[in-house]
């Protein structure tokens, strides 16, 4: 039962960790100690995507060149210093009196920042949950998020309860207090929206950071520049409603593949959870937006998403005292295997 229970974690963890964190490609056989926290933590990954926790949202919104620009920034977002702001060293404050004196602040700690400039001084950022969100709670997990990314460098945050969806700006300094200039990239921008979802479960907000590949989600949304340019009818191009193209399209058929191994273990594991967990997540492969696009356009991949849910009828049907119901975790990857070019945009 041990072993069973370890090769168990050991594919959850080989593969899981491809799924949900690119950047661990290898895993090597001789697995530490910690593999069984290691594999709880990927299963806690599943049960969030499966049971469509709400997704993170964070935003880059712009930044300042300059204190003229940086400042400015600050008036929108406290309205004038009528809202609240918190600094990095916990201060609260409003009124336009208490922002002059932060501009100043900036503008003397470490390399001078002028009025005008030629090179970034500030990041600007937004981070939101779905409306409904306890502001306060919000607000506790973006502190704990800005002091865990972004420790050493100055920063404000101001929150925004006014609108349906409560939300945080948080405006960071590049430069740290060390001299050190912050550069963050893709795979930065991940880490935060990981580290920021952490922070919301730690203070009981449900919360998720996955890619949409992984989630089999296509929807694409619009960007803050393309949401105001519509809104002032300079949008020459619309959007696209959904995402697309090889790259997307290689990373989707690959998550879906990885999918199918994580399925798999966790339907031959002995333990009913694990089982339980394996029909809700190939209940959840079958019912995202790609699989969904795909049976439409591969006749091959319906008739096998057709299959998998009417062997689900007849384990209900034939046993429901037997808990819980296995599905076949090869469904999909057979699909994938026999729709050929059918599946090839």
């Amino acid at each position: 039962m041990v072993s069973a229970a370890r090769d168990v974690d050991t594919v959850l963890v080989t593969w899981g960790e491809r799924l949900f964190y690119p950047g661990n490609r290898i895993v090597r056989p001789d697995l530490p100690p910690c593999l069984h926290a290691r594999a709880t933590a990927i299963r806690g990954r599943i049960r969030a995507v499966v049971r469509r926790a709400p997704q993170v949202i964070i935003r880059a919104t712009g930044g300042g060149k300059g204190m003229a620009s940086i400042t400015e920034h600050w008036r929108y977002i406290t309205r004038g210093g009528e809202f609240e702001f918190e600094d990095d060293r916990g201060m609260v404050r409003d009124g336009r009196e208490a922002l002059r004196d932060l501009a100043d602040q900036w503008r003397y700690s470490g390399t001078l920042v002028g009025s005008e400039g030629h090179r970034r001084e500030a990041l600007n950022l937004m981070l939101a949950m779905r409306a409904g969100t306890e502001p306060e709670r919000l607000q506790q997990a973006v502190r704990a998020f800005a002091q865990d990314e972004l420790a050493g460098h100055r920063y404000v945050m101001v929150l925004h309860r006014h609108q349906a969806s409560p939300h945080v700006h948080l405006c960071v300094k590049l430069e740290s207090a060390s001299g050190e200039r912050l550069r963050p990239g893709i795979s930065d921008l991940k880490r935060w929206r990981e580290t920021f979802a952490d922070r919301l479960t730690e203070v009981g907000i449900e919360a998720d950071a996955t890619w949409k590949h992984v989630r089999g989600a296509t929807r694409a949304f619009e960007l803050p520049w393309e949401m105001t340019a519509r809104e002032e009818g300079r949008l020459r191009k619309p959007a696209p409603g959904t995402r697309s193209g090889p790259a997307f399209e290689k990373r989707c058929r690959e998550a879906v593949l990885v999918w199918t191994e994580i399925v798999r273990a966790l339907h031959d594991s002995d333990h009913p959870d694990d089982q339980k967990l394996a029909v809700e997540a190939t209940d959840f492969l079958c019912r995202t937006p790609y699989i969904q696009e795909l049976t439409q356009r591969s006749p091959q991949v319906k008739l096998v998403v057709q299959q998998h849910f009417e062997a689900q009828r007849e384990l209900a049907v034939a046993d429901r005292s037997r808990a819980p119901q296995r599905s076949d975790p090869e469904l999909v990857q057979r699909g994938f295997e026999r729709s050929g070019p059918d599946m090839e945009r």
